[in-house]
Order: structure tokens, then sequence, then C-alpha cells
């Protein structure tokens, strides 16, 4: 009997709809492979303005959940071997449309199912893989696999890049920048992972599908990551519940504190950027072997409450 695989994602700008169908290409006609896509009840903007950007900050960091649109009936009653579920995370913690729906009943459709996740960004993914773990943890789903997609452009040149996307909905290359987002030759290369998950779900050997996966570069991580991420979520928590104080979502009285955050963040990141990653390697340095646990932990798809 051929699989029946549920792609299940929420992708603001298409990027990740691209890197699941890369995924699944070359099993399509093994598994009967279904798509569902996430969407928000009033949507979010793309292009951004800068001001609508990082006043989305606050909600994101507090996990405040957004209305979503109910999944299809077919979908919600269908029984799935597998199910792909890809999201975005924003400021070091699942999207907001990921978010709302993990904390709808539809979320349920996880219930004892496998779920491997699948994560597209700029570099950033810790956090928001942890709070995604707990969600699933929550309705009894049984996380089998993860695979991440980074921008491996050198930082500043990737955050320039997405800063153009992001702000003129430019993705192509322009002058000395490349183009934004993942690479094209990673995502057409995330195909090779297909025949991995249709191998194990023929064989009934999803439990050892993340070392199979691991062995093939599903997951790059660097130790340096989990340093500038642990400072980063403790950052983005104050500055949520400061800029929540006077407000929600669009109220001008806000908007001081939000245009502060988005002050500081730029300086943080043009400015204190080299400095941060320097004590980061020092870090490194004094405490290499507790943060490559850490490292081994971030890979694995164990959930501790709490590790970062």
């Amino acid at each position: 009997m051929r699989p029946r695989i549920l792609v299940l994602y929420y992708s603001q700008t298409g990027q990740l709809r691209q890197i699941l169908d890369s995924l699944v290409s070359d099993i399509k006609g093994k598994a009967d492979i279904e798509y569902a896509q996430i969407e928000p009840v009033t949507a979010f903007p793309f292009p951004w303005t800068a001001l609508e950007f990082f006043d989305a900050m606050p909600e994101t960091v507090a996990h405040v959940p957004i209305p979503v649109k109910p999944l299809p009936a077919t979908v919600m009653n269908g029984k799935y071997d597998l199910i792909i579920f890809g999201y975005q995370p924003w400021f070091l913690n699942p999207s907001q449309p990921t978010t709302g729906f993990l904390n709808t009943e539809f979320a349920q459709i996880f219930k004892d199912t496998p779920v491997l996740t699948v994560v597209g960004c700029r570099n950033m993914w810790l956090h928001a893989q942890e709070k995604v773990k707990s969600y699933l943890a929550k309705v009894n789903a049984q996380l089998v696999g993860n695979i991440v997609l980074t921008d491996t452009n050198p930082n500043l040149v990737s955050l320039l890049t997405v800063i153009r996307w992001s702000f003129k909905g430019q993705k192509e290359a322009s002058g000395m920048l490349p183009a934004a987002g993942v690479q094209q030759r990673d995502i057409e290369a995330t195909s090779r992972f297909g025949n991995i998950i249709y191998k194990h779900l023929a064989e009934d050997n999803l439990f050892d599908l993340q070392r199979a996966l691991l062995s093939s570069g599903a997951v790059q991580l660097r130790p340096g990551l989990v340093i500038l991420e642990q400072r980063g979520i403790k950052n983005f928590r104050f500055w949520s519940k400061f800029i929540r104080e006077k407000g929600g979502p669009g109220d001008p009285a806000r908007a001081g504190r939000v245009l502060m955050f988005k002050n500081l963040l730029l300086v943080a990141i043009f400015i204190l950027s080299p400095i941060s990653t320097a004590t980061a390697l020092l870090k490194l340095a004094i405490k290499r072997n507790s943060l490559l646990k850490d490292v081994d932990y971030f890979k694995q798809l164990e959930y501790q409450e709490g590790r970062l």
C-alpha cells in the first residue's frame, strides 16, 4: 500500500513551498502526497514596512495566537502515515500563523501521527524548533525527523539581502548582492532526502529516520549559534514585554518603543555583532564540551523544557 503523506505548511514568500516541493519531488510516484496550507484570517503584508515588521515582534515572541482559517474537512479527517510540517521562524520563534495554528483544535491532526519538521530561515532556528517540539508534544505527535535549510551566505550579506527582500520585495540578485534567502542549489538538493524518508516509511522504521537524515546533512549547526540564540531570546523577551505594556499590535501608543527596538537591533547587528561573535568564540573555547553537547541535543528530536 502506498504511504500517504500530508505536507502542511505556512509560507509567506513562497520559498518554503519550493523547499517542500523539492523534498518530495523524487517520491511523488511512490507515495500519495497531499498539500494543506496554513492561512491566517488576516494575511500579513509582504513586502513589509519597517514599522509593520518590527511591530510583529512582541506578539510573535509572546506566542499570542492569531486566528487561522480551518483546514479542509477532507484533510482533518484523513489518516496519514507521515505529516511533513514546514514553518518559518520569526524573531527566534515560530511565525505567528504557525503559532496560531498550533493553538487551535486543528493541531489535533498531529495526534498519534509521525511528524517531520522542515525549517527554512536565514540562520537562527533553535528556539523556534524547541517551541514547535513543545506544541507537538502537547498533542501527542510523534516527532520523527527535522530538516533545516538556511541562507549559507556570510551573515552580513544574508542580512542585507533579506532586508531588500522583506522591505522591497526583491529576492533577485542586484549589484554586488546575491539572491536573498536559501540558495537555489540548496533548495534543489533537498530532493535527496525524499527517498530516505520513503525508505523508512516503507520499512516502518521511522524511529531511525533522523539518524539517516543527519548522515545526509539535514541539519548543519555551529556551536556559536547556540550562544547567539541564548543571548538573543533573552533580549527579545524583554523587548516584547516592554512594547506590549503600551498596547496591542498597531497601537500608536507603542510605536515609539517599536522604533526604539528596531534601531537598537540594527545597531546590535551591524555594529555590535563582530564584538558578540568574538565573545561567543571566547565562550566556545572555554565551554567547548558543554556547547558540543548542546549542538548534539539541538540536532536530535528530544524535547527538554527550558533548554534554551
